[in-house]
């Protein structure tokens, strides 16, 4: 039978959309990812071969049947003759279930390569490619579109109504020639049904775990590609790992991929045999009523010919597929993802640091999310159609949008706590993006221990920078796994420590199943405060010499809130941090306080100092906690 999403995306069809321009790079890079499957392509060529020239048989099987065995009346050569005709499409049964084995092999192998390569292409792209795409349209990229590219290289497209109405009119057909030859064809169609209810078992168990196993994938997927959870892999350099856990998984669905293949073909191979089988009754005993006078050579003939008409479609019937055109705007969909160029990219030659005391500087530094508009999937080439990257006006561009950061000039030493204070919208959680390179300067440069972060690999800053963002993100995972993602090589004593450090070790352990307990969704089982003591706690873990915080402690209850703030203040330790300011004893506590105002550093200074320069920070003061308690927070 047809597959049912191979059926409807050919009822979906439209011409009138507008097609790929097929030229000879596409079609080379097409056949790019097959040339690693040449062992299975020349085994599917040599089938098709033997597959072919037995095809060739039947016909002189006939013509002895006709010219030989009739007319002189060997039932014995006609049973010979009979069994050759079986013997044919055994053979070629067997030597379709390798050749579906091959071109499966061929085909889950290039899934596997196209998913691989986008996964870990994704995974490299900065947070704003993230942010300006829909989490939706990078799953189908991964699923639905390579997929379909596969298919453009092992498949071929079959008419599923033009097989019913030839099975139908084939069938009308023989009845009116000879009834009781048509009813014995016909009565071996329960062992089709035989067939079917045996093989439908194995497939449908084999069919559910491919939908699980799938489930787990997009799980995967849908957990590190979406923003939060990507910001979470780039903060604690995991793209590798994460790259080897998805590479399990595709794996396991690319094994049942095959697995489901080859029964399918066994399945087609014993209808092959059902249809030699009857074939083989109607010419016995067609003959033997031709030899005692009852049938036509002729008719006999005829009935043959129509048995291949009636036997034929129900094979060919389940090979469906998405047409050609089609299938090669899938391979032109995962090309645009996989040429777009990721706007924070590691040096050729990255320095690798070992240790990073901890020392920030910003040297003139500007930046608009202008340029981060641009890096979503709406920005990709599309072949034929033209590109749409960034021309001469982009620096008008984005002066027109306004600038996020502009002229940030300072530098923060080791160890040094600075708190970041300003209106909604002033630039302070872009500032701390910078630092472990979420987003690169539009213009200047940010420095980590005298060196450019665009010189830096990737891995030192991603382990150098800690950061707690106002929302704590946990994968669908246990607490001990949750926290093990700072350091996979901790101890159970490192990671009951770091808890211990972040309040959260007694709460964890009066759980009944203690730290392997599973948080759920996005840590959904936990409350707010819960998941920012766990998150505080894989930051102590980690043990970053920067550490960024945005203070999370507003809509949490009073125990919380102390228990967060207690937590923070022990994490901030011998470690330089930059930390957007909500509370007033954050701010009296800092070494230096940055006020920022659009996008620019306007005032700088301890709180004294800047109470009495009566600024901004004055203004401030005055107006959002003028009772100066530690319950009061600065709006930010």
């Amino acid at each position: 039978m047809m597959h049912g999403s191979s059926w409807w995306s050919y009822l979906r069809y439209d011409e009138s959309q507008p097609q790929p321009r097929i030229d000879r790079d596409l079609l080379r890079r097409v056949l790019s990812y097959a040339a690693p499957y040449r062992a299975h392509l020349a085994i599917v060529l040599a089938t098709i071969v033997v597959i072919s020239s037995l095809s060739l048989a039947p016909p002189l099987l006939m013509r002895s049947l006709i010219d030989t065995a009739i007319p002189a009346g060997d039932v014995g050569l006609v049973t010979v003759l009979g069994l050759g005709m079986v013997a044919v499409p055994l053979v070629n049964g067997i030597a379709g279930v390798v050749q579906r084995w091959a071109s499966a092999s061929m085909g889950e192998g290039i899934i596997y390569d196209l998913r691989r390569e986008l996964f870990g292409h994704l995974q490299r792209m900065s947070l704003g490619f993230f942010t300006n795409t829909k989490t939706g349209e990078v799953m189908s990229r991964l699923n639905s579109d390579v997929v379909g590219a596969q298919q453009a290289v092992t498949s071929t497209f079959v008419s599923l109504v033009a097989n019913v109405v030839t099975v139908v009119a084939t069938f009308a057909v023989m009845l009116g020639l000879e009834w009781r030859l048509t009813l014995l064809a016909v009565s071996i169609l329960p062992l089709f049904i035989v067939a079917s209810r045996q093989v439908g078992k194995r497939l449908r168990r084999v069919r559910r775990s491919q939908m699980e196993q799938n489930a787990e994938m997009s799980s995967i997927m849908q957990e590190t590609l979406s923003v939060s959870g990507a910001l979470l892999v780039k903060l604690f350099a995991r793209a590798e790992d994460e790259d080897r856990r998805f590479a399990r998984q595709a794996a396991a669905v690319r094994d049942l991929g095959i697995k489901q293949a080859t029964i399918g073909r066994w399945f087609f191979m014993a209808l092959g045999l059902v249809s030699a089988l009857g074939t083989a009754v109607v010419f016995w005993v067609g003959a033997v009523m031709v030899i005692g006078g009852q049938l036509t050579v002729g008719t006999i003939v005829a009935l043959s010919a129509y048995l291949a008409s009636l036997y034929g479609p129900l094979a060919a019937l389940a090979n469906a597929r998405v047409e050609f055109v089609t299938s090669l705007v899938s391979f032109e969909r995962v090309f645009e993802v996989l040429d777009m160029p990721g706007d924070v990219q590691e040096a050729a030659h990255p320095v690798v640091l070992e240790s990073v005391t901890g020392r920030i500087e910003f040297d003139d530094v500007w930046f608009s999310y202008g340029e981060s508009t641009r890096s979503g999937l709406e920005s990709v080439r599309r072949y034929g159609w033209g590109s749409m990257t960034p021309g001469d006006d982009a620096e008008a561009t984005i002066a027109a949008e306004g600038w996020a950061l502009a002229d940030l000039s300072f530098t923060i030493e080791p160890g040094e706590t600075v708190a970041l204070v300003g209106p909604s919208g002033a630039g302070k959680t872009t500032l701390t993006y910078l630092v472990p390179r979420l987003y690169d300067a539009t213009r200047g440069t940010v420095r980590l221990d005298g060196v450019d972060v665009r010189e830096l690999s990737l891995t030192t800053t991603g382990r150098a920078v800690g950061v707690v963002t106002q929302e704590a993100y946990l994968f669908h995972d246990t607490i001990e796994a949750n926290l093990r993602y700072a350091r996979p090589d901790a101890s159970m004593d490192d990671i009951r420590a770091a808890a211990q450090a972040a309040n959260i070790d007694e709460f964890v352990m009066g759980l009944p199943d203690g730290y392997g307990t599973r948080v759920g969704e996005r840590g959904y089982r936990l409350s707010g405060g819960e998941k920012q003591r766990i998150a505080i706690a894989r930051v102590i873990l980690k043990d970053p010499s920067i550490l960024i915080l945005d203070e999370a402690t507003s809509h949490l209850d009073a125990t919380s809130e102390a228990l967060i703030q207690d937590a923070l203040e022990r994490v901030m330790e011998g470690r330089t941090s930059l930390v957007i300011a909500h509370r007033l004893s954050t701010i009296l506590t800092a070494d230096r306080i940055f006020v920022l105002d659009g996008g620019r550093l306007v005032e700088e200074g301890d709180h004294a100092a800047l109470l009495a320069r009566g600024g901004l920070y004055a203004t401030l003061y005055r107006t959002q906690f003028r009772h100066a308690d530690a319950e009061i927070r600065i709006d930010g």
